[in-house]
């Protein structure tokens, strides 16, 4: 059985289905990751076929203003939507989509016959819980935080809209707004499952069937990899370091976050560890050392507290590891993730990028390291995530939804022992190629 897992974005927004793709394969699917071409290395990495995404997040990444992200967006998913049509390959039989992916994969689903689902890293529905992701971590109390997601799902149709034009004219089927296709898929209960784990964010008891919480998928892992030799030395030569960096995030702003970020772990008095990142962090000295990327599975747990950006990865990983951090949240759904850890004490109160300065983050910093109820509450968190199985969970969704359970063959080869095709996410229909517009 022929799996398409496509997504887009920044690594964040890959990485995990690099070890949820990984899980499949081991279980007997044939397992291919669409996404952009920055990310075709961590793809083979992790045994996957690279599927390729033409749109480009890059040249928009300096964008200011609404209007202006609002129109560089609806241009990148529109690149994003004429390059998903050649991106599945013949023999495709199930579509898993990102929060991204999926208003573009619902129409060529439509289109081809195959069946899809939903597998996404934030909460995008509404509900009275919280309110949206991407608006910000204040609750406007339960009906407002309905109203307000429901206002933020019409605006994100308004960003698609262009998108799924053009693509629904490619794939030669009728007129269709985003809207109306979303409705549409909402009424029939399309499953989605959200990979990230109850510790941060309970299932909403308000949401529709077929929403499920299934827990965090982890970026692939070899088990031969190891820390950098000069990393393992500073690690054993001295207390736990503080680990500062933000990702993908704050490019261009090196000079003055390293800048910062040396006076702070001096002011706190602790030893640190910088992630250069897109920013470039960099600092050397005895007390501090800069590396690029490493595998957080590997360090988080030999560190006293995080410092980040609060990505839904870097969040769910530094509680994996019981770490507590200080959050500095930058765009989109990072203030979510930092309310929700300091929500559940593992965090102080978040610190605005635009707020940050040496003396706050030291502050910060200070309270993790001198605090240990912030070190039990990552400690709880971490006990709760153990209990789940992100990729186990999303491995029987597949398998209920399609009646097929693969087991491998010897030489890599998967046996099917399944029923039929029958499941959620379509309607038993074959699948067709797609018949596209020049």
């Amino acid at each position: 059985m022929r799996i398409m897992i496509a997504t887009a974005g920044s690594r964040g927004d890959v990485a995990p289905y690099t070890g949820l793709g990984g899980e499949l394969r081991r279980a007997g699917y044939d397992v291919a990751l669409a996404t952009t071409d920055s990310f075709a290395p961590l793809v083979r990495d992790a045994g996957l076929e690279f599927r390729r995404l033409p749109a480009d997040t890059r040249p928009h990444a300096g964008v200011r203003g609404r209007r202006e992200l609002m129109r560089a967006a609806a241009t990148f998913l529109t690149e994003l939507g004429q390059g998903f049509v050649g991106a599945v390959a013949e023999g495709t039989d199930l579509l898993l989509l990102s929060a991204t992916t999926a208003p573009l994969g619902w129409h060529l689903s439509e289109a081809t016959g195959i069946r899809s689902l939903g597998v996404y890293l934030q909460p995008t529905a509404p509900t009275g819980d919280f309110p949206p992701v991407i608006t910000g971590s204040r609750s406007l109390g339960r009906p407002g935080n309905r109203a307000a997601g429901r206002f933020a799902l019409r605006m994100a149709d308004r960003v698609y809209e262009p998108a799924v034009s053009e693509l629904r004219h490619r794939l030669q089927l009728p007129p269709l707004s985003a809207s109306a296709m979303r409705r549409r898929q909402e009424e029939a209960n399309w499953p989605v499952l959200h990979g990230f784990s109850t510790a941060l964010v309970p299932r909403p008891s308000d949401w529709r069937p077929g929403m499920e919480v299934g827990g965090t998928w982890w970026p692939h892992l070899d088990a031969a990899e190891r820390l950098p030799t000069d990393l393992e030395d500073f690690l054993t030569a001295g207390p736990r370091p503080v680990l500062i960096g933000f990702g993908s995030m704050a490019a261009g702003d090196g000079e003055r976050l390293s800048e910062i970020a040396v006076r702070a772990l001096r002011r706190a008095g602790l030893r640190g560890i910088l992630q250069s990142g897109s920013a470039g962090l960099a600092a050397d000295g005895d007390d501090i050392l800069t590396v690029e990327d490493v595998p957080h599975a590997l360090l988080f747990p030999r560190l006293a507290a995080v410092v980040h950006h609060a990505g839904a990865g870097t969040s769910a990983a530094a509680l994996r590891a019981a770490v507590p951090a200080v959050t500095v949240p930058v765009t989109a759904d990072q203030p979510f993730w930092a309310a929700r850890l300091a929500a559940i004490g593992a965090a102080p109160a978040p610190i605005p990028f635009r707020a940050l300065t040496s003396e706050r983050l030291a502050d910060a910093i200070g309270q993790v390291a001198e605090q240990p109820s912030f070190t039990r509450a990552a400690e709880a968190a971490a006990r709760h995530m153990a209990t789940g199985d992100g990729t186990g969970q999303a491995l029987k969704t597949i398998q209920r939804m399609t009646g097929k359970v693969l087991r491998p063959r010897s030489g890599g080869q998967a046996q099917d022992h399944g029923g039929g095709d029958g499941g959620v996410g379509g309607d038993g229909a074959s699948h067709r190629t797609p018949v596209v517009r020049p």
